[in-house]
């Protein structure tokens, strides 16, 4: 399985990078620096970069743990599309579903791990979206934070 990157330029200035990797968490960080090489092509501020870089983190993080299992058989794609005012970054794999409005699952007192990672996405998005479904295959993680 190979790591894809691809540029295309939009008229308005807009531009979509897709960024393939093996569901695996030692790929989580090829994802991070392609958010930090986005930053050569528009300023980002740092608190946005740092907000950014999380909620991806989470996200990719989320489908690498919970779509494919321990075996981790599979690919994780990310598209990045930026646009004047905006980023915005979409999550997909082709792993298990899930239903994403199931609260996250209590362990004791606390939250179990990975349980606070769609709730943290959703705080620092602007704009998010979701669509996953137990018993189907794949999932899909929209975000989207606004430039300023």
């Amino acid at each position: 399985m190979s790591d894809t990157a691809e540029l295309d330029p939009a008229q308005d200035g807009t531009r979509s990078i897709l960024l393939r990797i093996p569901a695996k968490a030692e790929y989580i960080t090829l994802g991070r620096l392609a958010l930090t090489g986005i930053a050569q092509l528009r300023e980002i501020g740092d608190d946005a970069m740092a907000d950014l870089k999380l909620a991806l983190t989470e996200a990719v993080s989320n489908s690498v743990r919970h779509a494919y299992g321990e075996d981790g058989e599979g690919h994780v794609d990310i598209t990045y599309r930026l646009e004047p005012d905006r980023l915005r970054i979409e999550v997909v794999d082709d792993g298990n579903g899930f239903d994403p409005e199931e609260a996250p699952a209590l362990d004791g007192a606390e939250l179990s791990e990975g349980g606070l990672g769609i709730a943290i996405i959703r705080t620092i998005a602007d704009e998010f979206e979701i669509q996953s479904r137990p018993g189907a295959r794949g999932s899909r993680l929209r975000f989207t934070k606004i430039l300023g």
